[in-house]
Parts: C-alpha cells; structure tokens; sequence
C-alpha cells in the first residue's frame, strides 16, 4: 500500500523520467547529426555510418514514442491528484499540495509565497498529507 506521500510523489518521478528521456533524445539527435556528418566527409566505411544513424533514427522514434505515453500519463496523474487534493477541505493544505505536489516547488519557494517559515510549512504539509485518502 503506497502512503499519501508516495501517491502525491508520482507525478515528480514521471516528470523527471521524461526529462530524462529528452536528454536521450537530444543526446542521439547529437549522435545523428554525427554520423550524417562523416557521410559527406567520405568514410571508408559508409555503411558503418549509415548503419549509426539508422539505429540512433530508430532509438530516437522509440524513446519519442514513450515520451509521448509518459506525457499522456502525467497528464493523467496530475489530473487524478488534483481530484484528491480537491478533497482536502482547508484552502491553505491544498495550495502548499499544489504548489508541492503539481508545481513541483521547493519547500523554501512554497514558504516564500506562502509567507511562512520553511518548519511551519513542514508542519503544514504533514497535516495535509495526514488527511489525504488515496483512491
């Protein structure tokens, strides 16, 4: 059983999985862009070369493909999480869970715009979380 925390943290992992997954794609597109290059400059091997950059094309489409499916998936969780967050009758606990949890701000950007120490924002968000009811 996953505790309101580690629910409310899933959209945090999601996102940095597919930021993850961009700096691959921008990592191959680099390894493409390489491999078009030593095309034009006469290989001795063009084969070898064309071969890269069919991988590094097909690795580029997969991982693009599964961006797209975490993206539709983060979509979903986000908008799931804000149905619970939206359960949780104190205006002040959903705003910090917003700002946590769907923002992704620090804990000392949330007691900055919040007006409060980071401790009593630590407060806060235990009391939040403590009445969170994962579906």
């Amino acid at each position: 059983m996953m505790t309101a925390k580690e629910y409310l943290g899933q959209a945090y992992r999601l996102d940095q999985r597919i930021n993850s997954k961009l700096e691959q794609v921008a990592s191959l597109n680099e390894l493409a862009t390489k491999a078009t290059s030593t095309l034009t400059g006469m290989p001795k091997n063009p084969n070898r070369a064309t071969s890269k950059m069919a991988d590094a094309v097909a690795k580029i489409v997969d991982l693009q493909a599964e961006i797209n499916n975490d993206i539709d998936r983060l979509v979903d969780l986000k908008r799931e999480i804000v149905g619970v967050i939206k359960t949780v009758n104190n205006p002040e606990y959903q705003t910090l869970l917003e700002k946590r949890y769907l923002c992704f701000d620090t804990w000392e950007q949330i007691a900055v715009d919040m007006g409060y120490n980071v401790r009593h924002v630590y407060r806060i968000h235990d009391d939040a979380v403590g009445i969170i009811q994962i579906p």
